[in-house]
């Protein structure tokens, strides 16, 4: 009795977990990516120097997922490419008793990108954003500049997100 229940039992168990799996868990879609390519974001934004840091933040984000390699053109199954198309500050948080006087900023950094198949035909598209907060020091675009790796590493970790997760 006891060894029919404990098998009974042993069978529920492994029957509930068929839906999982480890490792890499890619959409349907890209199952046969295993390797992408990232050149240069474009900018079309007024901000400068800001694609060098938004593609080294999505590339460092790869490299911890693990799911795609990173590699160059010439060997990668699938091309990255991307936009930064904004770079918005708004205010978060004024002085009290004067609401004209902001202590705090919300930057938000928006990301448009392809990933595009060795045959030319896009596999995904979509637009990734991230934003991080900052208070107001003595000079604001200095303060700003010093936020824009967190808002753009919340742009990659969603960027990577939707290509490894598909969501």
């Amino acid at each position: 009795m006891k060894k029919a229940f404990a098998s009974l039992l042993l069978a529920g168990l492994v029957q509930g977990c068929a839906g999982y799996q480890l490792g890499p868990a890619k959409p349907a879609y890209l199952h046969e990516i295993h390797a992408i390519a990232v050149p240069m974001f474009g900018n079309t934004t007024l901000v400068p120097r800001i694609e060098a840091l938004v593609t080294g933040t999505i590339i460092k984000q790869f490299h911890q997922d693990g799911t795609y390699r990173i590699v160059n053109a010439d060997t990668a199954d699938a091309v990255l490419k991307g936009e930064i198309i904004a770079v918005s500050r708004a205010p978060a948080r004024s002085v009290r008793g004067n609401v004209l006087s902001t202590t705090e900023f919300y930057l938000n950094v928006v990301v448009k990108y392809s990933l595009v198949g060795r045959d030319g035909k896009s596999l995904s598209d979509g637009q990734a954003s991230g934003g991080t907060s900052f208070f107001v020091g003595s000079d604001v675009n200095t303060d700003e500049r010093q936020a824009l790796p967190l808002a753009a590493e919340g742009a990659a970790r969603q960027l990577v997100s939707q290509l490894t997760e598909g969501w």
